[in-house]
């Protein structure tokens, strides 16, 4: 294996990859194994290559990291010399059509989804058939190789609306209605949930389920638009933050890291059947109320919170909640955030300062 840095022009990510690589995670159980990530370009699924990169390099652990991946010239301008490194295989294929890998795969975590709201609205039912044929395809690998264990990346979106009385758990769901052409991505992201419960009930597939709040952190990629990323970018540039609606949503938030630890500690330690949440309790905020932090703390002040609010929901973004995810379950399996909503975006601007120099 080639000595190359997991992200050697992000030393903020680079730092990220080598302290989970540290952890005290029993990552001795994938030594030697195959791993397989879908969604080898996203951001959950490129970091989570790139941690078991890191694991490689650090501790000799000789996994083979299969990273699925649907445009190769892609994988090749997020992942650079990384590729040649020598355990790294992409594998190019399409989830929602017939899945065939002739190598063997002990381990997967599928990450693969579509991520943009603008998408979930102008493109509903390609939304829910990427959702449902690429799980089920992914899980008719998983009980064709029989692997040791499949984690499901879901979202904090299948709880649906809540009237914030309680904390969220993992045995509780809210409402979504099922008219609303937005509700796309919650419901298919439920009924791959139950697919995995099937799966695992018919045929012993041995699934656990990722519930993920909102990530971000070092390592966005480059193109990321999503509200993070706008605000990050509006304080870098001393610009106004403009919102599209009132803000009113709660979000959840967890650093991009601590939810690839996340991941590995519920491949490895999580139950079979079981879901956990992901996410940082202490990073909890209303969406107005991060863009004020990001404005008077981040800013110190020097740009505005602006409302722009168009009257139809062209942005597609989700109807408000109002909900905290307790991650109490996914702590029980000794899992805890090392990241506050500020290491968030201190640790995001710094990442993309790195991207726009190395522009």
């Amino acid at each position: 294996m080639r000595n190359i840095l997991e992200s050697p022009n992000d030393p903020w990510l680079q730092e990220d990859l080598e302290r989970l690589a540290a952890s005290d995670l029993p990552l001795q159980e994938l030594e030697g194994r195959a791993v397989l990530v879908t969604g080898a370009t996203g951001l959950i699924g490129s970091q989570t290559v790139r941690a078991l990169a890191a694991v490689n390099r650090l501790r000799r652990m000789n996994i083979r990291i299969l990273a699925l991946v649907r445009n190769i010239r892609k994988a090749e301008q997020i992942f650079g010399d990384l590729l040649q490194r020598g355990d790294i295989y992409p594998v190019i294929a399409d989830l929602t059509a017939e899945l065939t890998i002739a190598a063997p795969i002990d381990y997967i975590i599928h990450c693969a989804a579509v991520t943009a709201s603008k998408t979930m609205v102008t493109r509903p039912v390609e939304t829910i058939g990427t959702a449902l044929d690429g799980t089920r395809s992914i899980l008719e690998l998983a009980r064709e190789k029989n692997v040791a264990a499949f984690c499901y990346l879901s979202s904090m979106e299948v709880y649906g609306q809540w009237d914030g009385s309680r904390m969220v758990t993992e045995d509780v769901m809210g409402y979504v209605d099922p008219l609303v052409v937005r509700s796309n991505y919650p419901m298919s992201k439920r009924m791959c949930e139950n697919l995995c419960a099937c799966y695992r009930s018919e045929y012993g597939v041995n699934v656990r389920i990722a519930r993920l709040a909102q990530t971000f952190g070092a390592g966005v990629l480059p193109g990321e638009n999503r509200v993070f990323a706008q605000f990050a970018r509006a304080v870098m540039r001393g610009e106004d933050i403009v919102l599209h609606t009132a803000g009113q949503s709660e979000g959840n938030y967890c650093y991009t890291a601590d939810t690839v630890r996340a991941l590995l500690t519920i491949l490895l330690r999580g139950e079979s059947g079981q879901a956990y949440n992901v996410s940082n309790e202490a990073a909890h905020t209303t969406i107005a109320g991060m863009a004020d932090f990001a404005a008077r703390v981040l800013a110190e002040g020097r740009i505005r919170v602006v409302f722009d609010i168009p009257e139809t929901n062209t942005f597609g973004y989700a109807a408000d909640t109002k909900m905290t995810l307790s991650s109490a379950k996914l702590r029980a399996l000794g899992w805890e955030p090392e990241y506050s909503l500020e290491d968030c975006y201190r640790r995001l601007m710094g990442s993309l300062a790195c991207q726009e120099q190395g522009q």
